[in-house]
């Protein structure tokens, strides 16, 4: 029998339900645990969790059984349910739809981690809707401007 060897390194990106910035720092790090959880439930492997008040950023590899697509279904439903259960944020609103995901090889594992980490400094500069055109261009994804929204 073959063994299979891979190694499936995503930076997933998604946002708050119109990005309202509800994710407060002091219960960040919970949240983080509980996304963890769900990640380490799926078979993957969380490398850097990292965000600000509107969005979250995953650095994770993902199970070649698991679709990325049922992936994130995972994490943002089941931290979805377990914020709102828990009343961790008051005012969550859920996360928006959809996501952004993005492949990266393994040489590029540490300055995305690196990039995670920067997260609060790195908004004070450049907004949320910036830096994920960025990353849509940067990687050559095609995009309608109305989905952004």
């Amino acid at each position: 029998m073959a063994n299979t060897c891979t190694q499936l390194l995503y930076h997933i990106v998604f946002s708050t339900k119109d990005r309202l910035p509800v994710l407060r720092a002091e219960r960040r790090n919970d949240v983080y645990r509980y996304i963890w959880g769900i990640i380490h439930e799926r078979k993957g492997h969380l490398y850097r969790i990292g965000g600000v008040e509107d969005h979250v950023h995953v650095l994770t590899s993902v199970h070649p059984t698991v679709a990325l697509s049922d992936f994130v279904r995972d994490v943002k439903a089941g931290s979805s349910k377990w914020i709102r259960d828990g009343e961790v944020y008051g005012r969550f609103p859920g996360w928006q739809d959809g996501y952004g995901a993005f492949t990266l090889g393994w040489a590029g594992k540490d300055e995305v981690t690196e990039y995670i980490k920067r997260q609060v400094d790195h908004h004070a500069k450049e907004s949320f809707m910036e830096e994920f055109r960025r990353f849509l261009d940067e990687g050559g994804v095609a995009y309608e401007e109305k989905y952004l929204k």
